[in-house]
């Protein structure tokens, strides 16, 4: 018979208490905890039964304590990520309904929560008795990200969240999984219950910590599975430290991965098995691509199965138990179409390479550039361009003209690590390969070198609205 699958994280770690090898923990950049130590520890000041609550922490590792120990007794938590402005707090406090303010800052840091009881999350963990392990499922509420003003809340349950999660082969060793996200957003919350659930240890990333110094942590922690954005990624191979760690499986998602970075990553962790995810915080975890290359296989769309898909007008749209239930607090405002498809809003275009048909994604609906009333999706482009071996990074950004209303200016970031010409050289190859491959209203106006590209806190390229 097959074992019932955990009802919260603390029944989670209470299962996993007796399992062989080395202690799991959870690793953040100053403190670490045994996570079975969890089950008798306590960072909270109060009671959180029953309350709705407003998760605000600005220590990552503090977060990771505090969802472990709200989840099968809060009736809802609500996952602030550390970049949300402080002027939404209260709009999303009223939205969810908290009824409780769970934080490590002062409370004069958090202006408009005034009337939120407060309890208080700290470092180090006191002895406490053993809470239940579940009274309630706890409701999972996360922030939408790339919108502007307040961002929606979008309502998971454990269930949902944790369906995608498979258990550990028989006889394989618990895995140490680190991830460049934030576990208070979708992508790092997957890599968190991974962390949780699967029988192995967690290390945490660091917000602003360099990428040098991020790399050498989980080196010293022995991770074996890693997960990051494109972006990430691409910040990983410019970096002279790069070859510090060898992990077995590495993940992307969160933006297209290109085939120049999943490429990169191959020449650089030879002995890594590379899978790129497709997930969104409303659609919840699709599927993931092994083969090595963009895109997926066409057959992925119109297989029954646990993931449903269809294209749509050119947008992906996806049906599952992963998906989340609805938007709260957003009244009128549906999630999901009547048949139950969620509207990624990604848009794919089907291609045949090599004899195979495939989907390839072409970028946001919202984020198309409009010139001369020609559609160019700035991702298609950053594909030509980071083929070139000198690039590392680019981004397509739309430029006001006074004839064509916008025109293409692409920013690209140069791997230092090589010498094959001065810039304005490469500067006209990249224009070369993308005049051979793209339409010539795609074909950037202006290309300028740049020393970097700010990248969001969500681990995204920083892109202006088009």
């Amino acid at each position: 018979m097959k074992r019932p699958e955990p009802r919260s994280l603390r029944e989670a770690l209470a299962r996993g208490t007796s399992a062989p090898g080395a202690p799991r923990r959870l690793e953040g950049i100053a403190h670490g905890v045994a996570l079975p130590d969890l089950l008798d520890l306590s960072c909270l000041n109060g009671d959180v039964g029953g309350q709705r609550v407003l998760l605000v922490m600005g220590d990552q590792f503090l977060a990771g304590l505090a969802l472990i120990a709200v989840d099968g007794l809060a009736e809802a938590v609500v996952l602030c990520p550390p970049d949300l402005a402080p002027e939404h707090l209260p709009v999303i406090a009223e939205r969810a309904g908290a009824t409780c303010l769970l934080t490590d800052r002062p409370r004069s840091a958090l202006p408009g929560l005034d009337a939120l009881p407060l309890i208080d999350c700290a470092w180090p963990p006191v002895p406490a008795a053993r809470e239940p392990e579940f009274e309630r499922a706890t409701e999972w509420l996360l922030l939408t990200s790339g919108t502007t003003g307040v961002p929606k809340l979008v309502r998971h349950d454990l269930a949902g969240l944790t369906a995608a999660i498979r258990p550990r082969p028989v006889g394989d060793a618990p895995p140490v999984w680190a991830t460049f996200y934030d576990i208070r957003r979708y992508g790092g919350l997957q890599i968190f219950l991974r962390g949780i659930l699967g029988g192995g240890s967690l290390v945490l990333s660091g917000g602003a910590e360099p990428v040098s110094d991020h790399l050498a942590r989980l080196w010293r922690h022995g991770v074996t599975h890693v997960s990051g954005t494109p972006s990430h990624w691409r910040r990983v191979l410019m970096s002279p430290a790069r070859g510090l760690i060898a992990p077995a499986y590495l993940r992307l998602s969160g933006e297209i991965a290109d085939q120049a970075v999943l490429d990169g990553l191959r020449d650089a962790y030879p002995g890594a098995s590379i899978g790129h995810a497709y997930a969104s915080t409303e659609a919840g975890v699709g599927f993931e691509v092994t083969d090595g290359l963009e895109g997926f296989p066409k057959d992925f769309v119109g297989r029954p199965g646990e993931v449903e898909m269809r294209v749509v007008d050119g947008s992906l749209r996806i049906r599952s138990r992963r998906t989340a239930s609805g938007y709260v607090g957003s009244d009128g405002l549906a999630l999901a179409d009547a048949e139950g498809f969620v509207d990624t809003g990604d848009m794919v275009e089907e291609r045949v390479v090599d004899g195979a048909a495939r989907y390839h994604f072409v970028g946001r609906r919202g984020g198309i550039i409009n010139v001369g009333g020609l559609k160019v999706h700035p991702e298609e482009i950053e594909a030509v361009i980071n083929r070139h071996a000198r690039v590392r990074m680019s981004l397509v950004e739309a430029r006001r003209n006074p004839i064509t209303g916008s025109i293409v200016q692409a920013s690209v970031v140069l791997d230092e690590g090589e010498d094959s010409g001065p810039p304005e050289a490469i500067r006209r190859e990249i224009l070369a390969a993308c005049r051979a491959e793209l339409s010539p209203h795609k074909v950037p106006a202006l290309l300028r070198i740049v020393p970097r590209l700010d990248v969001t806190a969500a681990g995204k390229l920083a892109r202006r609205p088009a």
